[in-house]
């Protein structure tokens, strides 16, 4: 266990290096005048020129990269060129509103889809389960903003039970006390995982009532609600719980159009808007912040999965 977490640590920071070489040098050859970016098209250009020189910026892009790794080793992400500060401070901010909007999409999504898919698996191919699995593709195909338009229309517009926009408070404590005004994003952002979750639940379901210690738990005549509980559930989970792991940046990613879409101060608002502005220390951190929640995303699944059965040999 050991050796297996220290070996997954080392591939970690190999893989994430690679991420950092790889966007460092994409964004910027996207744009190589960073003074003419943080000054603006009217400043002159000697005055460009001076403000490159003075941060480094007229360097070889091999040697700004070296520096920008010497400053993540001490925990410097930089400074944002359009509001003047520090990138990790920034981060910080409106990380706790990110992960709480995140842990609410996810855990709603796999308390709606891990019963529902091994209800489908136990009824399968009745009513129930067809009808599931087509409300399932309807709504993997809808885009997160098309529901979200949907949902503000009926649940805060025809019905006026839910605030449109969430709470504009940095607090993740306001946050979690407001929960009306948290239900339309959470939703909007859980609705997606659930077509996901529910199908990879009910293919796993029926892999395993298929299995010989189902029947033979029926043949000793245990209540079929213990049989799912205790015994199908924990093996049914394992690829789910895989899954979710993969997930998470994937919902980072999701909370870009979440926040946007109800002006949800986390870091989607904060990477959109430095997108709008081509604000690269900003754009730069949060796509290392994608990398580092996708190696860990896997690394945690991985100690989940063996957690829940341990004959599974990490150290292979």
């Amino acid at each position: 266990m050991t050796w297996y977490v220290l070996r997954r640590t080392a591939i970690s920071c190999v893989v994430l290096l690679g991420i950092s070489a790889a966007v460092f040098f994409l964004l910027h050859l996207v744009s190589d005048d960073p003074g003419r970016v943080v000054l603006g098209q009217r400043a002159s250009q000697d005055a460009v020129a001076d403000f490159n020189r003075e941060h480094g910026f007229d360097r070889p892009l091999v040697v700004q990269y070296v520096s920008y790794l010497g400053q993540l080793l001490h925990g410097d992400l930089g400074r944002s060129y359009k509001l003047n500060e520090n990138v990790g401070a920034l981060l910080g901010q409106n990380a706790g509103r990110s992960a709480v909007l995140s842990l609410a999409g996810l855990l709603l999504a796999l308390l709606i889809a891990v019963p529902l898919g091994i209800l489908q698996a136990v009824r399968r191919n009745r009513l129930l389960d067809r009808g599931a699995t087509a409300v399932a593709y309807v709504l993997y195909a809808t885009p997160s903003f098309l529901l979200g338009l949907i949902l503000i229309a009926v649940f805060s517009q025809f019905l006026p039970w839910f605030p449109a926009e969430a709470s504009r408070s940095h607090s993740s404590w306001v946050v979690l006390t407001d929960p009306r005004a948290m239900a339309l994003p959470v939703i909007t952002l859980a609705v997606t995982s659930v077509a996901i979750f529910s199908q990879y639940q009910r293919s796993s379901a029926l892999d395993q009532l298929g299995q010989d210690y189902i029947r033979v738990a029926r043949a000793k005549g245990l209540p079929e609600r213990l049989i799912l509980t205790r015994h199908l559930l924990r093996n049914a989970c394992l690829p789910l719980i895989t899954l979710a792991g993969t997930l998470i940046p994937t919902l980072l990613a999701g909370n870009l159009i979440v926040e946007s879409l109800f002006n949800y101060p986390g870091l989607g608002l904060l990477f959109l808007n430095s997108l709008q502005h081509e604000d690269y220390p900003v754009l730069l951190a949060y796509t290392l912040i994608g990398g580092v929640l996708t190696v860990a995303g896997n690394f945690v699944a991985d100690l989940a999965v063996f957690a829940a059965d341990r004959r599974i040999e990490l150290s292979k």
